[in-house]
């Protein structure tokens, strides 16, 4: 052709998308069309079946709009494969196809069609090719069991009954049954499960599609889109659940069973329990599944429900409510009797009856009055009504409402000699324990310290560290029963598991579970842990040391002294990634040349190139230097104290093999433990910890001596470890214990007796910090929490001055309010109350428990903070509201308490 002659205009068809209308291209010897298709889409191909699911064995016919002589492609795919593939010739109109189903097809497949006209044709302006996808459900019968449970309708607690299952049409299964609560599923929307539906669900499409008619020359095909969104299991599950019951969960689970035939039937024992419960099988049998479920009421004629606090404290009186429901009008008397256990005690009748006119329940009230000690009590309450009966327990902790005090009486037995202690316990019945500690090192109060972290109420990466990390060494120290050694295993492993909520994702640690800013110490410290208990054996993820790894690495290679980045800080993490076998030299040679690098830094660095091989340069740089420091107490930053400070250096001339230079720390440390001064929990676990590691390394004497108890058996202890305790159960009065050393130099010997304080014993006292409490209404008056009527709901507010007497802030500050067992906590955080969000501060964090709330905040000089606590009286009763007491967690020179009062909750006129 002669090109000149023709002014052709371009429509941008790139990617399915035009701009401009159909433009027709006048061309000798071709004619083709452009068209414009909106959304650049291929033209959607509609076509039918006749039914939308089909049973293995019927045929599905498909009905296809198409022109005459067109050509047709089918294809039947499932969600991996193509499983047949077939071209039709078309006619005009309407093009029939019909094909058998078979097992293969199920759970779906996907009928494809590409309907194909000739290139050139005017009939219609229909694309060449046009494309269509519809979606068949396959079942396949062979593929379902029915299970059928046979069982009564209403259930009666305290009995058996008997659960019959079968198979509808008599197909073998193996099943397994399950009998939940109802309120417990509720809670969750817990659906019963379905293997059929799971196993066969509607598979997604995978098969993908190409063609290269959109290459022909002048044939528009569109871009194949894909049309449908096919597969994927329930997307929109159903909203909301059952309704959940008050009453206690009831779970049994018996099976697997397998069932050949016929019917089996299992005999379930139902506990004392009010409700409703789901009984749910689940089958299956060579890639047939089914399920069944029947919900059934548990009742009696007679029933009975008692309620109590979750604990209770000695010598509180408690009111229990006990409600009794007649199921049947038949029920009209009833009559209640009570029977106590343990440490409960009833005070008045033990038996009231009540009547009934028609179908209900009614409550009364019975009065408990706990003993002075310690331990679990027990209630039993049954309700008769003629032939009726029926029974509830309540089973409950008693909880003194003071920490555990402890006292210590020691002395050095030298080689041949005896000592013969007489002594009283003290605290409350059943809290009073007694521990024999001899050693042949200097006197270290190994096992009061030891409890002390143990029993810490608090738990900030620091505080967690500390309670676990002595423990790591005992075996030390110690011969270690079975028992105590799997004890400690379990703290171990359940501190491990507690510090890795503390890691951010970047790998540094948090001070507290959730907090976005890392602690610098914690990290280290808690690093420094988890590296040593790996190489105890303990499993430590390998994603937390990795993370924690690079972190420490990165923070190393950027660090600059400031006052909240000490050299100390950088040396302790340098030491701890030498320990971790990924030292940072870099940055270890450039503190070194640091000018005025402190004298706690030197020697935690000494340490890093100790631990790297530089056994002389770590020598050279703690020559002549002090090993003692002058008395100090930090609040934050590295929690350090003259005594860490000493331990860090002990654990320094250990890996320099300096072990009599050692041994004179050990005995300054050991002077300072056997004192009964505070120490706060990172000294004292570094202090352990330097000693655990001196033992291990430096050979001691052998213990050898033998105890007496209460003129009981005479107990001979001959062993190589350095400590050795024997815990026992002392009498209130005249304990006398006999230790005599038969060995070859002097031993330490020491009784440490425990005990818990009863309540009022506490008095008010302050230092350097002020403390006020306040009861109010919610809307803000004053209210007396001595006498308060049943279901008040009220507010616990306290406020904490710095009286600016010190010249520091104070940080890491702990409110401990430990409440009546009477009154129960609101959860602000669970309720969203708006009321304790006016005039109050925000602490950095806070636990709130079943009785007791513990407040973490910081407070700066001549400055106040005030936290509230929503409550509610709920139990009838006379109860004991603890001393309410905020401190210093590393400074117990710093402190506030408000000592605690006695409090009753008593009926209101309406009731």
């Amino acid at each position: 052709p002669d090109w000149g002659r023709y002014f052709v205009r371009v429509v941008d068809l790139d990617g399915g998308h035009s701009t401009g209308k159909a433009v027709y291209i006048d061309w000798p010897g071709w004619a083709g069309r452009a068209r414009n298709d909106g959304d650049g889409g291929a033209a959607m191909l509609s076509f039918t079946a006749d039914k939308q699911e089909y049973q293995v064995g019927e045929s599905v016919s498909l009905t296809i709009p198409s022109a005459k002589n067109g050509r047709a492609l089918v294809t039947i795919e499932s969600g991996s494969s193509v499983l047949d593939a077939k071209w039709l010739e078309t006619v005009d109109g309407q093009t029939s196809y019909s094909f058998p189903v078979t097992k293969a097809m199920a759970p779906n497949v996907y009928i494809h069609v590409s309907l194909l006209q000739p290139h050139g044709q005017e009939g219609n302006d229909r694309p060449i090719r046009m494309y269509g996808v519809v979606p068949i459900k396959v079942v396949d019968p062979f593929s379902i069991i029915k299970p059928v449970i046979s069982m009564p309708d209403v259930l009666r607690p305290e009995e058996d009954v008997t659960i019959a299952v079968s198979e509808a049409s008599g197909h073998p299964m193996t099943y397994t049954i399950a009998i939940v609560d109802e309120g417990l599923l509720g809670l969750t929307r817990f659906k019963t499960p379905d293997p059929w539906s799971a196993f066969y669900a509607k598979e997604a499409l995978n098969v993908k599609t190409w063609d290269i008619y959109d290459m022909v020359m002048g044939a528009y095909g569109g871009k194949l889109d894909k049309l449908l969104a096919v597969g994927g299991d329930e997307v929109n599950r159903p909203k909301g659940g059952k309704k959940a019951q008050r009453f206690k969960p009831m779970v049994r689970y018996l099976g697997p069973f397998y069932l050949k035939s016929g019917k089996q039937d299992h005999r379930v024992h139902i506990p004392r329990y009010i409700g409703a419960v789901r009984t749910m099988v689940i089958a299956g049998d060579n890639g047939a599944y089914g399920a069944a479920e029947k919900s059934t009421p548990v009742r009696k004629p007679v029933m009975v429900l008692a309620t109590l606090p979750r604990v209770i404290a000695p010598g509180e009186h408690v009111g229990m409510p006990v409600t009794v429901f007649a199921m049947e009008k038949n029920v009209k008397k009833v009559q209640v009797n009570i029977k106590t256990e343990g440490q409960l005690k009833l005070m008045g009748p033990a038996s009231q009856s009540v009547s009934f006119s028609e179908v209900g329940d009614q409550t009364i009230h019975f009065d408990l009055k706990v003993l002075e000690a310690t331990g679990t009590g027990k209630v039993t309450v049954t309700a008769t009504s003629g032939s009726e009966k029926a029974t509830y327990e309540v089973e409950m902790e008693v909880r003194p409402p003071n920490l555990p005090s402890t006292e210590v009486i020691s002395q050095m037995i030298p080689a041949g000699q005896s000592w013969s202690p007489d002594f009283d316990a003290f605290g409350l019945a059943g809290t009073n324990r007694a521990t024999i500690e001899v050693s042949s090192l200097p006197p270290l109060d190994l096992e009061k310290r030891i409890r002390y972290l143990i029993q810490y109420p608090h738990g900030c990466v620091e505080q967690t560290t500390s309670g676990a990390f002595p423990q790591l060494y005992l075996d030390a120290l110690m011969e270690l029963t079975p028992a105590a050694k799997q004890t400690i295993r379990q703290n171990i492993n359940a501190a491990i598991q507690r510090l890795l909520n503390f890691q951010q994702p970047g790998g540094g640690m948090s001070y507290w579970p959730g907090n976005s800013d890392y602690s610098e110490w914690g990290t280290t410290y808690a690093g420094h842990f988890m590296i040593e208990a790996a190489a105890k054996g303990y499993s430590v993820p390998t994603s937390f040391l990795t993370r924690w790894v690079k972190f420490q690495t990165n923070a190393a290679l950027q660090w600059k002294y400031d006052i909240h980045h000490s050299d100390l800080q950088q040396a302790y993490r340098l030491y701890t990634l030498a320990l971790a076998k990924s030292p940072a030299m870099g940055a270890m040679n450039r503190l070194r040349e640091s000018s005025n690098l402190s004298t706690a830094a030197k020697w935690r660095l000494a340490a890093a190139y100790a631990l790297c091989g530089q056994i002389e340069t770590a020598k050279k740089l703690t020559m002549n230097l002090p090993k003692d420091s002058s008395p100090y107490q930090e609040l934050s930053y590295t929690y350090g104290s003259r005594e860490r400070d000493l331990a860090m250096v002990l654990e320094t001339l250990l890996l320099l093999k300096q072990d009599q230079e050692a041994f004179k720390l050990l005995q300054l440390l050991s002077k300072e433990l056997s004192t009964n001064r505070w120490m706060s929990t990172q000294t004292l676990a570094y202090s352990l910890l330097a000693v655990g590691k001196y033992s291990q390394n430096v050979t001691s004497s052998t213990l050898d001596f033998s105890t007496t108890v209460n003129n009981g058996k005479v107990i001979l202890v001959k062993q190589t470890k350095p400590v050795h305790q024997q815990t026992f159960n002392p009498k209130m009065k005249d304990n006398k214990v006999i230790v005599k050393n038969t060995s070859n130099g002097a031993l330490y010997a020491r009784i440490c007796m425990q005990g818990i304080p009863p309540a009022g014993e506490e008095t008010d006292g302050a230092s350097d910090l002020t403390l006020f409490v306040n009861y109010k209404t919610l809307d803000g008056y004053a209210i007396d929490v001595s006498r308060l009527e049943q279901g008040t709901d009220f507010m616990a507010e306290v406020t904490i001055t710095h009286t600016g007497v010190r010249g520091i802030d104070y940080d890491q500050m702990a409110l401990s309010q430990l409440f009546p067992c009477g009154w129960e906590i609101i959860n602000t955080r669970l309720d969203d109350n708006e009321t304790l969000g006016r005039g109050i501060d925000q602490p950095t964090y806070q636990d709130i428990r079943d009785d007791r709330v513990y407040t973490y905040f910081n407070v700066g000089r001549s400055n106040k903070k005030t936290f509230r606590v929503l409550l509610n009286a709920s139990y009838l009763g006379h109860y004991y509201l603890p001393a309410v007491q905020a401190s210093a967690m590393y400074d117990e020179t710093i402190y506030a308490r408000k000592k605690g009062q006695w409090v009753d909750i008593v009926r209101s006129p309406e009731q």
